[in-house]
C-alpha cells in the first residue's frame, strides 16, 4: 500500500507536472446577461487560472544608508495568473431589435509569474 503524497517536490523544491493542484487552466460555463436591458442571455465557455505555484514566497531585509527606510523589505512571491489570452465578443439580441456586444478575455494558458 502506497500513501498518496499531495505535494510532489523534487530536489529543487518545484512541484512536479503530475501534481493535481498545480497552477493550471480550468474551464467553466458562464451565462452572460445584461444587468439593465432586456436581452437574451448566452452561455459561454470561460477559463480561469487556479492552483499552487511551487516557488517559495520570501522577504529579504534591505539595507539603507538613508535616515528614512522607505522600503524595509524586498518580497518575492509567485501567483497563478493568465500567461496568454485572446479577446472574445458575444452579441446579445435585446428588446426593440437592438444588439449589445459583451467582451471578455478567454485564457489560453496559465503560468506562475511574480506577483506585482
Amino acid at each position: 500500500r502506497f500513501q498518496h503524497v499531495k505535494a510532489n517536490f523534487s530536489k529543487s523544491g518545484h512541484l512536479g507536472d503530475n501534481d493535481p493542484d498545480r497552477c493550471m487552466r480550468h474551464h467553466f460555463v458562464e451565462t452572460i446577461t445584461h444587468p439593465i436591458y432586456k436581452c437574451n442571455s448566452k452561455m459561454v465557455l470561460l477559463a480561469r487560472c487556479e492552483g499552487h505555484c511551487s516557488h517559495t514566497s520570501r522577504s529579504d531585509p534591505l539595507i539603507s544608508f538613508s535616515s528614512v527606510l522607505k522600503q524595509p523589505f524586498k518580497s518575492t512571491c509567485f501567483c497563478c495568473r493568465p500567461h496568454t489570452s485572446k479577446l472574445k465578443a458575444v452579441r446579445l439580441r435585446c428588446s426593440g431589435g437592438t444588439r449589445i456586444t459583451a467582451t471578455y478575455r478567454y485564457i489560453l494558458a496559465c503560468s506562475c509569474e511574480e506577483c506585482s
